[in-house]
């Protein structure tokens, strides 16, 4: 089974191993882009693909996790 399209900004936030405040200020500033999840209106969804992108270009995102 392949891996979804979307992952929650939680989901994100926990994948990069920021804080919220860094993943907010990542989504204000464009860097990346949350829509509405159309099943959840509390919450907000981010596309995996550019998730994952952000950790490959940034090398600290990945570091933090794996130190954890």
């Amino acid at each position: 089974m392949s891996e979804p399209e979307y992952m929650t900004v939680a989901e994100a936030r926990e994948f990069l191993g920021v804080s919220r405040k860094k993943i907010a200020d990542l989504i204000e500033k464009g860097v990346l882009v949350a829509e509405p999840n159309p099943l959840d209106n509390r919450s907000k969804l981010v596309r995996r693909e550019a998730v994952e992108a952000l950790k490959a270009k940034v090398p600290h995102y990945s570091a933090k996790k794996e130190a954890a």
